[in-house]
């Protein structure tokens, strides 16, 4: 499809935007908008979005069609008021899923990774999910059922992910009357905030109307603090992903009878034992709060970041050309890549089992590309010799995990 070749350009464009916010935060002297840990955690995620949706996007398309073709109610013809009304319908759809995303634990599982960020800027606007992709598709699916067009859905969601984009930043200021119609970025950074008056508040995406109309709108007063009420204590990419699926569980598992364990699956947020996550953190993790230690050796990560950028931008271009042992190598590499950078920000020991599990996908897939796949065991036997003769597992664990005072 032909918006997918275009999509190839969306993360260098991410990361020219967030290159002149950066700039623009150091010359106003607010280094705090940014934070290292944390941007790179937003952008593994975002890239993981980007890379797994290209797999299951076109099946997003295929089910609008579907209903267009087979269920829509009208007929509704293409010209600017029905443009119009795409956009005020698109808007409302989302402020009810958002809204929903918010207010039921199944649905809050797959959007509280948006959340997990404590800065505000375009980095956590990466923070989307494939999970949340998926939970959203079913909600715009009402669009081509009344009757747009899909084509005219699918140009509108690429409109609507590109201006919520921009309401991710701290550099622009409150635009007061811009706000009675407009979501800004002012706007938005309450909705991001943990702060007890701005809980769940301004959940439209382009518009504020449906906030004032169903009371749920909050402008800024005092500045926001970014992030969950109970923050997360890790930067596991994994761990990010599936944490509150695990609590969901085991509320359930708490719970007894029909209408408590309905609830721990479909009920409010707000109703979660607080004392499940501490639990669950204890028993899986280890504290990412070291305040007198941060990872040394940062080029590296930026290697793999930009490695991984760089590869998502050239697959996403000639993905419709590639065979499936080409588009399932890429994804392993990128996945595993992304797993390695959440485990190094956490230095976490079995990272280098990692980097031998890259290396030998990237071999093997090297010898399927020569028709020589029956030597895979080559690359691994050699790894295997070179780890015995060379500890190369403590040499790497020196010098990749290198660790340093934090001022």
């Amino acid at each position: 499809m032909e918006h997918i070749n275009f999509l190839a350009f969306a993360m260098p464009a991410f990361f020219l935007f967030l290159f002149i916010e950066f700039k623009m935060a150091q010359r106003r002297k607010k280094p705090e908008i940014f934070n290292y840990e944390s941007s790179v955690s937003n952008i593994s995620i975002g890239i993981a979005e980007r890379l797994i949706n290209l797999f299951i996007a076109a099946s997003f398309y295929q089910l609008y069609y579907f209903i267009y073709d087979n269920y829509r109610l009208f007929d509704v013809s293409s010209n600017v008021f029905v443009w119009l009304a795409l956009i005020l319908a698109t808007d409302f759809v989302w402020y009810w899923y958002h809204r929903l995303g918010h207010e039921v634990n199944f649905f809050w599982a797959a959007h509280i990774v948006h959340h997990h960020s404590e800065e505000f800027n375009f980095t956590a606007a990466a923070r989307i999910t494939t999970f949340q992709a998926i939970v959203r598709t079913g909600f715009w699916c009402v669009l081509p059922f009344v009757g747009f067009h899909p084509s005219m859905v699918i140009t509108m969601l690429i409109v609507h992910g590109a201006y919520s984009f921009f309401t991710h930043t701290q550099m622009i200021g409150r635009i007061k009357w811009l706000e009675y119609v407009f979501v800004t970025p002012s706007v938005h950074g309450v909705h991001h905030a943990s702060d007890e008056k701005y809980l769940d508040k301004n959940y439209g995406d382009m518009f504020t109307f449906w906030d004032r109309l169903f009371g749920t709108f909050q402008e800024e007063e005092e500045k926001p603090k970014y992030g969950l009420t109970h923050p997360l204590k890790s930067y596991s990419f994994l761990w990010q992903h599936f944490h509150y699926y695990f609590e969901i569980y085991e509320l359930w598992k708490r719970s007894h009878g029909f209408k408590a364990r309905w609830k721990a699956v479909f009920g409010s947020p707000a109703h979660m034992d607080q004392d499940i996550r501490p639990i669950l953190e204890k028993r899986f993790l280890q504290d990412k709060e070291n305040p007198h230690q941060r990872l040394r050796f940062k080029n590296y990560l930026y290697i793999q970041l930009g490695a991984s950028v760089l590869l998502l931008t050239v697959f996403t271009y000639y993905f419709d050309y590639l065979n499936v042992v080409d588009k399932v190598s890429v994804l392993f590499v990128i996945l595993i890549t992304l797993v390695n950078c959440g485990a190094l920000l956490e230095q976490r020991k079995w990272i280098y089992y990692l980097e031998y599990g890259r290396i030998f996908i990237i071999t093997t897939y090297l010898l399927y590309e020569e028709d020589l796949t029956s030597f895979f065991f080559i690359p691994l036997v050699v790894m295997i010799f070179a780890e015995q003769l060379f500890s190369l597992g403590k040499r790497y664990q020196n010098v990749v995990l290198q660790l340093e005072p934090v001022e």
